[in-house]
């Protein structure tokens, strides 16, 4: 009921669509990818520091983080796929032998597999969540709002809590 609650307030609210649409793409490398390493790090600092909405990039989050579970034997694939490769053997020696690559975890199949997955997908996550988030105002909103269901989460004393918490 909380994460129905936190959706409808934050695509209701007067938050742009680019806003929305970049925590859908940061929760969605941040479920992608093993949540402990340096790429993780950089990413919260982007959605602490920037104007991203927090509410779609921890339920980005939580919806990627279960995808992970169907994706991960095909994303640590790639990554191995990269590791083994012989032309790149060199740079992964070099990387590997330096803090700053031992930081990354680039030697580590599911890492590299999952960040490199993960930012293939990000600029159609992106501009897909853009298109849905002015869809769904244009179209659904004014629908949306007048369900029962939305009317009794709106009265409920929760989201009345987490309306005198979010301003």
């Amino acid at each position: 009921m909380q994460l129905l609650a936190k959706l409808l307030k934050a695509l209701n609210s007067d938050d742009s669509p680019w806003q929305l649409a970049f925590g859908v793409m940061l929760g969605m490398i941040m479920g992608l990818t093993p949540f402990w390493g340096l790429h993780s790090l950089l990413i919260l600092f982007i959605v602490l520091f920037l104007r991203v909405n927090l509410s779609t990039f921890l339920l980005a989050y939580a919806l990627f983080s279960g995808i992970t579970l169907l994706l991960n034997p095909f994303m640590s694939g790639i990554g191995e796929s990269l590791l083994v490769s012989t032309d790149l053997n060199a740079m992964w020696t070099g990387l590997y032998n330096s803090t700053f690559g031992q930081l990354t975890q680039f030697y580590h199949t599911l890492t590299l597999g999952s960040l490199l997955f993960s930012l293939m997908l990000a600029p159609f996550i992106l501009v897909i969540s853009k298109i849905l988030v002015v869809q769904y105002r244009v179209r659904f909103m004014q629908w949306v709002n007048k369900l029962k269901l939305v009317q009794f989460l709106k009265g409920s004393r929760i989201y009345q809590i987490y309306q005198t918490l979010g301003e």
